[in-house]
């Protein structure tokens, strides 16, 4: 599924291909990704005549946001943004074609059809789910130590669930929840309670080091993902632990363990991340 930076390397690549384009049509092929409103007709009638203002992100959800509504629009496990000539051939995994009056089309493509979308009126997108519940932005001063090791205090549950958690801080999943517990030498089914002050204070630095780093790179390649030019993100490139069960840790030396925790795989070492 894709995480943050990958998210926020789409907004970017959209942010340069459709601001400002006006949309005088849309085909919804499967009506199960449209959330909200539950009637697709009134989706269409919604966003036709509507121009882009912008694009936005809260933790893994898109913000599209138009005129007078923002559509409200989580990838899943494998969706993806295109923008084609209205001429190209459709394939049979494109749901939903946004066409503007330039010609082109912004397409959404998604082969496991697990997606979603909202539209909100403009400035009501917070107000309900999806995006009313989520945590802070890891990248955004509202992210702090203290606030972190307030959270932890206040749960009983291992360290990868809690940072797995939406509601704790938005936008980790497996690959940079693994990586980031990595960096700080936190064993993943550490009791999150009993993390101390400078353990705090390193895993927040690991986790805003590392996004900040996956993004600059475009994300992680992980199974079908790209971003909406097509292109690979280059993180994978630089992962620490996860997917590299058996491999030798690129500290010490010792073998890379895979185990389940709280229901996800989990990659560590067990020598530098022993605590």
């Amino acid at each position: 599924m894709p995480e943050l930076p990958e998210v926020e390397t789409v907004r970017r690549t959209l942010e340069t291909l459709i601001i400002g384009k006006k949309i005088n049509d849309v085909k919804v092929r499967w009506p199960k990704i449209i959330k909200q409103p539950d009637d697709v007709e009134q989706f269409r009638l919604l966003v036709i005549g509507q121009t882009i203002q912008s694009i936005g992100r809260r933790g893994k959800f898109l913000k599209i946001v138009m005129n007078e509504i923002v559509l409200v629009s989580h990838l899943r496990m494998e969706g993806r943004y295109l923008v084609s000539n209205k001429e190209d051939e459709v394939d049979k995994h494109t749901h939903v074609i946004f066409s503007f009056t330039d010609g082109t089309e912004l397409r959404y493509r998604d082969v496991r059809k697990f997606g979603t979308m909202h539209v909100f009126k403009l400035g009501e997108e917070e107000k309900d789910l999806p995006l009313s519940q989520l945590g802070p932005e890891p990248l955004s001063d509202q992210f702090t130590p203290d606030d972190l090791m307030a959270l932890f205090q206040r749960t009983t549950r291992k360290i990868k669930p809690v940072l797995l958690d939406q509601t704790v801080v938005v936008g980790l999943g497996n690959i940079y929840v693994d990586e980031a517990l990595f960096k700080a030498k936190i064993h993943p089914e550490t009791a999150a309670r009993s993390l101390n002050k400078k353990q705090v204070n390193e895993l927040h630095q690991a986790i805003v080091e590392t996004l900040k780093i996956a993004v600059n790179h475009g994300g992680s390649t992980i199974r079908s993902y790209v971003n909406s030019q097509g292109e690979m993100g280059m993180f994978q490139q630089q992962l620490a632990v996860y997917s590299r069960k058996g491999e030798p840790c690129s500290t010490c030396g010792n073998e890379i363990l895979r185990i389940v925790v709280g229901g996800r795989g989990t990659h560590f070492c067990p020598t530098c991340q022993a605590n």
